[in-house]
């Protein structure tokens, strides 16, 4: 009787752990945040399945009843992943998506907390002038082959390719034989974005 007990409430904590889990992992994967100790969120991993599990009760009902596991062999182990495993994932996407909506963004606060997250989550292309404290400037790609770090470790760059500026500031043509340069934040005084060269 102790297995069986153990096993159910095992299974129950699973149920109601897994899914938000999953959530609040994949939500980190999009929005960088601080890293997140489990031991104390317990209460917010509950909360994100206790919404999963009310937004998909009307599934739930379904395969529950007695006779679906039977009916649909192939169905139900299906479903309980989606349930389980699959919409977990979906939740946090979905919520990112409405953030981004202009018409909802007007009337909430976003969830980046700096504004070097939301350029570079953007993964777009820029032609950049990094202006340095010591007043240098560096220009360069940042493009597909380029990375920028996420919150909560310390803003870097790195520019697959760097640039020779002129005398006005604009590109005049890359800097021969360079592989890109690794800029660290602690050093930038500012950061100019362009879409084409100048």
């Amino acid at each position: 009787m102790t297995d069986i007990l153990s096993t159910e409430k095992i299974g129950f904590f699973l149920i109601f752990f897994i899914p938000g889990f999953i959530s609040i992992k994949t939500w980190n994967m999009l929005i960088p945040t601080e890293r997140i100790d489990f031991s104390k969120s317990f209460l917010e991993v509950i909360v994100y399945s206790s919404f999963n599990f009310a937004a998909l009760s009307w599934l739930i009902i379904i395969i529950s009843s007695n006779k679906f596991p039977k009916d649909h062999p192939f169905l139900y182990p299906i479903f309980t992943v989606f349930i389980l495993l699959i919409m977990p994932i979906f939740w946090p996407i979905i919520l990112l998506n409405i953030y981004k909506c202009k018409f909802i963004a007007k009337y909430i606060i976003s969830p980046f907390q700096k504004p070097w997250d939301f350029v570079f989550s953007k993964r777009k292309s820029y032609w950049i002038i990094v202006h340095f404290r010591d007043r240098r400037l560096i220009g360069g790609l940042y493009s597909g082959n380029s990375f920028a770090s996420s919150a909560p470790a310390p803003e870097q760059i790195y520019l697959e390719q760097v640039w020779i500026l002129d005398e006005k500031g604009g590109f005049k043509e890359p800097v021969p034989s360079s592989n890109g340069i690794i800029i660290m934040g602690n050093e930038v005084l500012a950061i100019e974005f362009f879409t084409n060269q100048e």
